[in-house]
């Protein structure tokens, strides 16, 4: 069958090459891929900056962000043919580690976990896969291939829960939250705070055209510029760019008891920060800032609820580009206009 796939730290390696049929040990239920999202981690595997192959093999089938329709599963599995699914990307590590054997397996402590598509097992950028259903999850139907956002949605489901966790430390009665950058997950990071019923202003770099449109469709503020100049005090932020001086602009301008969300990962560059007046914000304002990276299942069953809520014109805007298998070199060519690519493995 045909894969996306690349030798894992080896740049120019990405190819469309055939793999065998997916093994019965992966898992009873049978899945014909759809669709693939098209993301950041992509793109740094496609470029050689990390990766890692299944064991005893050269080549790592990438593509995370799936949505498939299931062609077989047994009695009792709880899926039957036609639906369709989205199959989670972490594996609880062997160990396994306390949070794994929780099935907290997003905060891992060991590292042992393995990732489809990332680390040390084949993604869903081929034609099928086997799975058990335990890292199964059903869309609605009526999403269609929109349900391919599901993946990215679990990033700020996660983001989100653990926000209102954290909130829940005292009496907690957030009113206005800012999201930094407006790819993906900052537009459903929005979309997942209007859902909330939260005064939501957005923070990215263009001045018009789809974005700032977006925006204002869920009935948010859309802003442009630097932080000091959004002027939003704001209870909660999620950080989606990872641009470090962003990162501690932020920081510097949230209301009392505020919560920061960090879901970008920074590059390597350094920035200047006055430390003592970081450091009396955060201690004198009860602030807190926290890191938050992958899903488990709790997630993405959030995830598929937000987005059955949604509206549906509004979802397909983000869907910015559809490339088929056949000109699947396209779907990893960054354009300006991107917000979200998809690349189909629909015949």
């Amino acid at each position: 069958m045909r894969a996306v796939t690349v030798i894992p730290l080896q740049q120019g390696s990405v190819d469309l090459t055939e793999l065998p049929e997916p093994p019965d040990s992966d898992g009873p239920v049978l899945v014909a891929t759809r669709a693939i999202g098209v993301c950041g981690t992509d793109l740094e595997i496609i470029e050689g900056d990390y990766g890692w192959a299944p064991p005893g093999e050269q080549r790592l089938a990438i593509g995370h962000e799936s949505l498939g329709e299931v062609l077989e599963a047994p009695e009792g599995s709880g899926f039957a043919k036609g639906d369709l699914v989205v199959a989670i990307v972490r594996r609880p590590d062997p160990q396994p580690c306390p949070n794994c054997a929780a099935g907290e397996w997003d905060m891992c402590r060991n590292g042992q976990y393995t990732e489809w598509g990332i680390k040390e097992h084949h993604g869903y950028a081929r034609e099928r896969y086997r799975i058990t259903p335990d890292f199964l999850v059903k869309v609605d139907p009526g999403l269609g291939d929109l349900g391919v956002l599901l993946e990215p949605t679990t990033v700020v489901a996660k983001a989100w829960d653990h926000i209102e966790r954290i909130g829940r430390r005292a009496v907690w009665q957030p009113r206005t939250v800012l999201v930094t950058g407006a790819g993906p997950i900052g537009m459903l990071a929005a979309l997942l705070g209007r859902q909330r019923d939260l005064e939501v202003h957005v923070l990215d770099q263009v001045t018009d055209g789809l974005k700032p449109d977006l925006v204002a469709e869920l009935g948010a503020t859309y802003h442009h510029g630097s932080v000091q100049d959004a002027g939003v005090r704001a209870d909660v932020v999620i950080e989606c760019t990872g641009v470090g001086q962003l990162i501690f602009d932020v920081m510097e301008t949230t209301s009392t008891d505020g919560v920061v969300c960090l879901t970008g990962v920074s590059s390597s560059r350094t920035v200047s920060i006055d430390a003592g007046s970081l450091n009396r914000q955060l201690v004198l304002g009860n602030d807190v800032v926290f890191g938050s990276v992958n899903a488990n299942r709790r997630h993405y069953e959030a995830g598929a609820a937000a987005l059955a809520r949604a509206d549906r014109t509004w979802l397909g805007k983000l869907v910015t580009r559809t490339v088929p298998l056949s000109s699947w070199k396209d779907a990893y060519a960054r354009q300006p206009d991107d917000v979200k690519t998809v690349l189909s493995f629909s015949r």
